[in-house]
């Protein structure tokens, strides 16, 4: 089991709604841009495999709220390997409190063309194994 990537963002006041909570479509970005980030390391190596991942399907549950100025931690890891496809996990807090639970579905591509093709290695290996958020203290 890998130890989760910790992404943390601060909640600007044009992400919440008029119930004074962040509005639920800001999350998919959330949880966008703390992949993002965690892949920004291997960028280079990413351009020279000529991989990358296209979304196939994602899932959110709500389990609590931030509000204007909160900090959200975003964990997130493999939650499973496939040959072309894996599942990236993550779960956001705030002060250990949880907000959400998400997982995505991704689908590993050949650039240019975007056809689909095997996870390289050395992208799994950067990834790391299977792990299961919910076997993670927070």
């Amino acid at each position: 089991m890998a130890t989760p990537y910790r992404h943390t963002i601060r909640v600007r006041y044009g992400e919440v709604d008029k119930q004074g909570v962040v509005f639920n479509a800001h999350y998919m970005a959330y949880m966008d841009d703390a992949m993002e980030t965690w892949l920004l390391p291997i960028r280079e190596l990413r351009n020279r495999l000529g991989w990358d991942m296209m979304l196939r399907r994602t899932t959110i549950d709500f389990l609590g709220s931030v509000t204007d100025g909160d900090l959200l931690d975003i964990d997130l890891a493999i939650r499973h390997w496939g040959r072309t496809s894996w599942i990236l996990g993550y779960r956001g807090t705030h002060e250990g409190r949880p907000i959400f639970t998400g997982e995505v579905v991704y689908v590993s591509v050949k650039v240019p063309g975007y056809t689909k093709q095997e996870t390289p290695p050395e992208i799994r290996a950067y990834m790391g194994p299977e792990t299961d958020l919910d076997e993670v203290p927070v």
